[in-house]
């Protein structure tokens, strides 16, 4: 039998699809994401005939980012209850 699966990918691709993400890792992407739509959003203001309704959901979807941008980094700093 073969090592690599019938789809053509290794096994050891599989096993990083299976790794946890740490919070701090997850909040890179986040942000990563958010940048990205930001650049789409102003690239799109460069038309003059830019799509509305796409425009608005890009922008919704950054908002949505943003958000859990936040509630992620409330998550990760510790209550100082004090």
């Amino acid at each position: 039998m073969s090592d690599t699966p019938e789809n053509g990918t290794s096994p050891t691709s599989e096993d990083a699809a299976n790794e946890l993400i740490t919070p701090a890792m997850r909040l890179l992407q986040l942000q990563t994401r958010h940048r990205a739509l930001d650049n789409k959003i102003a690239e799109m203001y460069e038309y003059p005939y830019q799509n509305q309704i796409l425009l608005q959901r890009l922008k919704k979807e950054k908002l949505q980012l943003k958000d859990a941008i936040e509630r992620l980094k409330d998550e990760m700093i510790p209550d100082l209850n004090a």
